[in-house]
């Protein structure tokens, strides 16, 4: 048997070829071929760990004592907390966050300047799912020729009943998407139950309703055009490439002329490629582009147009690479004559160096402000209305809100202290009548994660008066880990 005649040949185009793909006309629907090789298996590989990842997170377990919540990950916002394993930020640290956001667009950018688009290829949300939706629908009606006969086959029952099976289990997967989400946001078993008995509060059920639905529509539906006219970064991603950058790449002076008789050219003494026109490259493609019409926005460099186009020069006993990931660089030099032993990007170059600087920079400094980052916060807030207060005796008072935050899961016993102002007398007002002089500490009782306000009212006598305001300082400490907070605050004389 002839090994090429053996070769599948696919009666297909790419959807943006001569300008065929029109915002105001019905996309044509992409029929993906199923195909095994390397890059697919990477593709399955990182769709198990980031689904992994995403359903199970929430679950995890993290003893944090008796007074935090024991789940690894969780956004609690009912009391304005974000949980990370051994990390707690609260509201006012929020810059954490921001910090991650940044590092993680930065990591982006690195990313992409060096792989081209790995994002978008393997580890992108819509990519994910909709290769598991891929899943589910080839399970149910095949591959690409069966699911195109499908389609164009008039309505029956087995046609029903593979329709109804598929988006059945669309429906269910779109289900536990947004399930999963909510639980981050909730104790996971505790919300679980009380969602399956219908207890749980109205935002949870909404929030799944629209999880469920944009999951469902996006991943089984709109799918490529999500990528193509929803999403950004297929029109920023050109800037941080260069011709350094791996990119899926067809080597057109190794395939051209292209034809599907090379026997035939042969003989008639025609020059012919090594590729042989048999379209499996665009039949595999997610996006349905032709990587044989070079570099194209929609491309999502997931490599599978490699794997088809390897297996077929398998087939016909020519060196695989005609489609491979190569630079720009190294496309030229093997356009020249010049041959190219390994495709390893140059990682060490101004682009990548500076994204790596401002990566590592950030990260550095998280690291350090939370490693050092005081669990005690101080604030003193003096009364407005009157600044101060002259008494019968002569003296004068000054009223005080001070409120301190204890930003450990576990109670305190902290030292507070007036410091910086010799005859003067506080009073607080939570703590009965009792009056402490300048230098006095005083024990106070701080519960886990509680804010603890107090009302202090720091008096002057009459002939110990000074000429003008004076500043001072409130200090809390918490000896048992020695966080101290000192705050600066002012004594007035006169109402203002």
């Amino acid at each position: 048997m002839n090994i090429k005649s053996s070769i599948e040949r696919f009666d297909v185009q790419a959807v943006n070829r001569d300008g065929s793909q029109k915002l105001f006309q019905p996309p044509k629907k992409i029929y993906p071929k199923r195909v095994e090789g390397l890059f697919r298996q990477l593709k399955w590989l990182i769709m198990t760990v980031t689904l992994a990842v995403y359903y199970l997170t929430p679950w995890l377990r993290w003893d944090r004592g008796d007074y935090a919540p024991d789940q690894a990950v969780l956004v609690d916002l009912a009391n304005r907390r974000f949980y990370f394993f051994f990390i707690e930020i609260w509201p006012q640290e929020f810059f954490f966050v921001a910090g991650l956001l940044i590092m993680a667009g930065i990591g982006l950018f690195l990313l992409t300047s060096v792989w081209g688009r790995v994002w978008c290829g393997y580890a992108c949300p819509q990519t994910v799912w909709v290769d598991l939706f891929l899943v589910v629908e080839r399970f149910f009606e095949g591959d690409r020729n069966q699911r195109i006969k499908l389609d164009t086959a008039p309505w029956s029952f087995d046609k029903i009943q593979k329709k109804l099976s598929k988006h059945i289990v669309w429906l269910l997967i779109a289900l536990a998407t947004g399930g999963a989400w909510i639980f981050y946001f909730a104790d996971a078993p505790t919300l679980a139950r009380d969602f399956l008995s219908f207890q749980a509060p109205w935002v949870a059920y909404s929030t799944v309703f629209i999880l469920t639905s944009t999951t469902y529509v996006l991943g089984g539906f709109m799918r490529e055009q999500v990528c193509t006219y929803m999403c950004p970064w297929p029109r920023i991603q050109a800037a941080m490439l260069d011709e350094k950058s791996l990119v899926v790449t067809y080597n057109d002076f190794r395939g051209e002329p292209r034809t599907a008789h090379r026997k035939q050219a042969l003989k008639d003494g025609q020059p012919i490629g090594d590729c042989i026109d048999c379209n499996k490259c665009v039949a595999v493609c997610p996006m349905g582009i032709d990587i044989r019409d070079g570099q194209q926005m929609e491309c999502i460099t997931c490599a599978l147009c490699i794997d088809a186009c390897d297996s077929v020069m398998d087939k016909i006993g020519k060196p695989r690479g005609l489609v491979s990931y190569a630079t720009l660089e190294e496309y030229d030099k093997a356009k020249a004559g010049t041959p190219v032993e390994n495709h390893v990007p140059i990682l060490f170059r101004p682009r990548t160096l500076l994204y790596s600087a401002i990566w590592c920079l950030i990260g550095l400094s998280m690291v350090l402000v939370l490693a050092t980052r005081s669990r005690l916060d101080v604030n003193v807030l003096h009364d407005r209305n009157p600044l101060a207060v002259q008494l019968k005796d002569g003296s004068v008072r000054n009223g005080y809100t001070v409120k301190i935050l204890n930003m450990e899961p576990k109670p305190h016993k902290a030292l507070f202290t007036m410091k910086g102002f010799e005859n003067a007398k506080m009073r607080i007002e939570n703590l009965g009548s009792q009056t402490f002089t300048s230098g006095q500490e005083i024990e106070l009782e701080l519960a886990p994660d509680q804010l603890r306000v107090l009302k202090i009212y720091v008096t002057v006598p009459a002939q110990f008066l000074p000429k003008s305001d004076l500043d001072f300082q409130f200090e809390a400490k918490i000896p048992q880990t020695n966080d101290s907070h000192v705050t600066d605050t002012r004594f007035h004389l006169k109402k203002r």
